[in-house]
């Protein structure tokens, strides 16, 4: 079932991106959306509002017509979102947006990072780490940073389907794993 989402959301999503490259606004588009799903996943009553089917479909569209001009004001974007509403697909939301996001990286050349610490990273290393993780990717990154103190030390990054754990605690498994055979 989640395939069949990220499926549906991916066709959405391309089709708006078609749009935002023709028009060269896919980035503006692409903020706008990003608005969009986090106004849904943060607006609990709207979410129940616009996914109840209590609501009539007139109730859930003006609700839609109030909220669109202040979060995403261009016709294409809300033009996405009266179809997802009528196609009772607007949950989607938030799947389209990241898969829209993805398309939008892909075209600029850059990469998604996380990269967990078990203590908070100052500027000049985040610099290094991105500057690490552009060279081996070969793409502008994007890094976002959490602390994970069960790290104990060291670093684990996430950039392009890669995982690179240099952190203490997978060093010591390691070393315990060399031990143990």
């Amino acid at each position: 079932m989640a395939a069949l989402a990220g499926s549906i959301a991916r066709r959405y999503a391309r089709a708006l991106f078609a749009i935002g490259v023709d028009k060269r606004n896919f980035e503006a588009l692409g903020g706008e959306l990003e608005a969009l799903a986090a106004l849904w996943n943060e607006a609990t009553e709207i979410r129940q509002s616009l996914s109840n089917p209590i609501f009539k479909s007139a109730q859930k569209r003006a609700i839609l017509q109030e909220l669109l001009p202040r979060v995403a004001p261009t016709r294409e974007v809300q033009s996405l979102a009266f179809l997802l509403l009528e196609r009772g697909r607007i949950a989607a939301l938030p799947a389209i947006a990241r898969a829209y996001q993805e398309m939008c990286d892909d075209k600029l050349g850059r990469a998604r990072a996380t990269v967990r610490s078990a203590r908070p990273l100052d500027v000049d290393t985040q610099t290094e780490i991105r500057q690490v993780l552009e060279r081996r990717t070969g793409r502008s990154v994007i890094m976002t940073t959490e602390v994970d103190p069960s790290l104990v030390g060291g670093i684990v990054a996430q950039v392009a389907g890669l995982v690179l754990d240099g952190s203490l605690r997978a060093r010591l498994g390691a070393l315990s794993s060399k031990i143990l055979n």
